[in-house]
């Protein structure tokens, strides 16, 4: 038996109505598929990878998880450990960004192994990929009191099995966002694995989304708001509210749901306001680049450094340059004052500087809000 989908209230379909309306626009706007896509998903999609970790305590800079995703050198200050475990979960959401083209994909255990092989193949002791042998729980800050207790060992591949026939025929007619957050719930329930539990959850939760044809896993992820301090602290007291302390799948699952949808909605409007700010930086900066006489092509290098710093290597694959042609557009861009290097050789970056950096700043005070609870 596994948690069920609770019935929706008025209050749910109102959020996912609305939270459907936002993604409606937003996939609207990229059929045009526009000049800022690629930076704009790189950044989220580093956003989530750096969330989902944190939850977890495996920490790293925005400027690393920036440098994980555009494959470039991460400093030196990260432990060979961590830099596993995040290359670990970029590969893994990687491959769920993949899923929609697999049409031989299906669920399946082994599917779902994969992804926790991914995540922590750099733990050979933790067992990547291999249900657990023992009993598990999840510790609290009392060590005699556990936060959580899963299931007896015996019981997870039966719980398996039943989750993989759920995730390929049960509750189709749900909504997406729901069977998402059932198949979180459900798995970080069964805790099948020794370690790394959470973060297959919640690549399963985007997964899962990814297949029912929402926006890719960069726009519909919510590890960037969870792994926020606060946020961390309201997901695990979702989890605890249902879960009880022990798997106890016929406890109301009401409370759980309502959480998710309000962090897709707050997430939502996140992207919406960043999309917001991408238009407005990008127009403001065309103008600027033409008014010093810069080619076209370095809009993208200046809005990659407004969004934390760019790579000559990045700016050259996104605009297809050679590395001459990179290097004389990114000098130009520093005679112009509009870009200032630190670091050296395979370690530099570059960040806005002068008058490219007043104009990020006067589009982010445009847009800057705190969004609103889709449930007050």
């Amino acid at each position: 038996m596994l948690y069920a989908v609770p019935p929706l209230d008025t209050a749910d379909l109102r959020v996912l109505d609305e939270l459907t309306a936002m993604r409606t626009e937003l996939q609207t706007l990229m059929r045009s598929k526009p000049r800022w896509e690629r930076p704009l998903r790189r950044c989220l999609f580093a956003a989530a990878i750096q969330g989902s970790n944190t939850i977890e305590h495996i920490t790293i800079s925005n400027r690393d998880a920036r440098a994980l995703v555009e494959n470039a050198p991460m400093s030196g200050a990260v432990a060979d450990g961590i830099k596993q475990a995040v290359i670990g979960y970029r590969d893994a959401m990687t491959y769920v960004q993949q899923t929609p083209l697999m049409e031989f994909f299906d669920y399946s255990e082994t599917a779902l192994s994969l992804l926790h092989f991914m995540i922590t193949r750099y733990q050979p002791t933790k067992r990547p990929g291999r249900y657990r042998a023992g009993g598990i729980f999840v510790s609290s800050a009392d060590p005699l009191d556990p936060m959580y207790t899963g299931p007896d060992a015996d019981s997870v591949p039966g719980l398996m099995g039943e989750l993989v026939d759920w995730l390929r025929d049960g509750d189709i007619d749900a909504p997406s966002y729901a069977r998402a957050a059932m198949a979180h719930l459900n798995l970080v329930a069964i805790h099948p694995w020794r370690d790394g539990n959470g973060r297959t959850a919640r690549a399963l939760h985007a997964l899962v989304l990814a297949r029912t044809g929402e926006l890719a896993p960069e726009f519909s992820s919510i590890e960037e708001w969870l792994g926020e301090q606060i946020n961390t602290l309201h997901y695990y007291d979702a989890l605890r509210s249902v879960q009880g302390g022990s798997f106890q799948p016929e406890r109301d699952t009401r409370s759980w749901l309502k959480f998710v949808f309000a962090a897709h909605h707050r997430q939502a409007q996140r992207v919406q306001r960043r999309y917001e700010w991408t238009v407005r930086l990008w127009n403001d900066l065309a103008h600027l680049a033409d008014e010093r006489g810069l080619p076209e092509r370095a809009v993208s290098a200046l809005y990659a450094a407004a969004i934390g710093e760019l790579r000559r290597t990045t700016y050259q694959h996104d605009e297809n340059l050679s590395r001459d042609q990179a290097i004389r557009d990114i000098q130009a861009m520093g005679r112009a004052e509009l870009l200032a290097a630190h670091g050296h050789a395979t370690s530099r970056i570059y960040v806005l500087a002068g008058t490219a950096a007043e104009i990020a700043e006067a589009a982010s005070a445009a847009v800057r809000g705190s969004g609103r609870d889709p449930y007050a």
